[in-house]
């Protein structure tokens, strides 16, 4: 299992990062911080989840589908769950169903950004 990301900085969006919506959550993967050392960070507000109950339920789920699909994850690249609040009406199965795509979303954009920036670099 991955580390997980603790500073604040490292949750911050930028340009680089390549994003998968789905109605239950949002992920970021960025190149990893540290390349040796992918990492995860999960955000559940309290702007999203008034009780501290369905916060944790919602770090729950995104641990357990997290864990379930670990092997699509790149050991590249650090990612970032944001819960949306319909998370907590989702049932495990689908919960997975729905991260393995998301991640094979990334894994595709990814290799596609990569092959264009390969491109670019070659026709320099």
């Amino acid at each position: 299992m991955r580390n997980t990301i603790k500073k604040h900085q490292n949750f911050l969006s930028s340009k680089k990062d390549i994003e998968a919506r789905c109605a239950t959550f949002f992920i970021r993967a960025r190149p990893a911080h540290f390349p040796e050392d992918p990492q995860y960070g999960l955000i559940t507000t309290k702007k999203t989840f008034k009780l501290a109950v369905d916060r944790n339920r919602a770090k729950r789920l995104l641990r357990d589908w997290i864990r379930f699909n670990e092997k699509y994850m790149l050991d590249d690249l650090d990612y970032i769950f944001i819960a949306r609040h319909t998370i907590l009406n989702e049932n495990r199965t689908n919960g997975r169903d729905t991260m393995r795509k998301a991640l094979n979303f990334i894994k595709k954009s990814y290799a596609e950004k990569n092959v264009n920036s390969d491109d670019k670099k070659n026709s320099n």
